[in-house]
């Protein structure tokens, strides 16, 4: 049985410093750590690299649409694939999860996190595992949109390709040896945690 990691995100050099990103970077940096390339997917606004992760097949994908409508996308993939609600993984950010600390669940409410919603619905299924990357919440009355949405600096940025390395280890672990096993191992941990 084949997996499927969703890297929750937006396309463009606009996006790519953001804190909305890193279900994206996730997957990029998986992707590229196994030596392989996103390749665009035929017919589908999507790109996917195939993996092994001990023996179990997967496809990394990150969405060339707009995450609050790349959910029909993602469930596409999925049932070209064969790949079971309960086998698919959505990385994204998380207002509601502190700033470096990782969050693993299965099913459950989308907390108003569009990305979520529109794979939710187009699943027609809540029973999808998600990996929550904390970003916390935006300082003072700042806006969340304007928060999740702005460029990052260098020193930030640095803080999120080690959440996106820790989640992507997450990842690995929750594939290989199971959700609970995972949960224990990440619930609430950061990078060097």
């Amino acid at each position: 049985m084949a997996w499927l990691v969703a890297g929750l995100g937006n396309p463009g050099a606009r996006y790519a410093r953001t804190r909305h990103n890193l279900g994206r970077l996730v997957v990029e940096s998986m992707a590229e750590e196994a030596g392989e390339r996103l390749r665009k997917v035929r017919f589908l606004p999507i790109e996917r690299a195939e993996v092994a992760i001990g023996d179990e097949r997967v496809t990394l994908a990150i969405s060339t649409g707009y995450m609050n409508e790349s959910g029909p996308s993602y469930a596409s993939l999925a049932k070209k694939l064969e790949v079971d609600v309960d086998r698919v993984v959505a990385v994204h950010d998380e207002l509601d999860v502190a700033k470096g600390t990782l969050r693993l669940k299965t099913g459950g409410s989308t907390a108003g996190h569009n990305g979520l919603r529109s794979l939710e619905r187009a699943l027609r299924s809540r029973e999808f595992h998600r990996i929550r990357i904390g970003i916390g919440r935006p300082p003072g009355r700042q806006d969340p949109a304007d928060f999740v949405l702005a460029q990052t600096g260098t020193r930030e940025q640095e803080d999120l390709l080690a959440s996106a390395a820790h989640a992507a280890d997450a990842v690995r672990a929750l594939i290989l040896d199971g959700v609970s096993v995972a949960k224990e191992r990440y619930n609430n941990t950061g990078p060097g945690g």
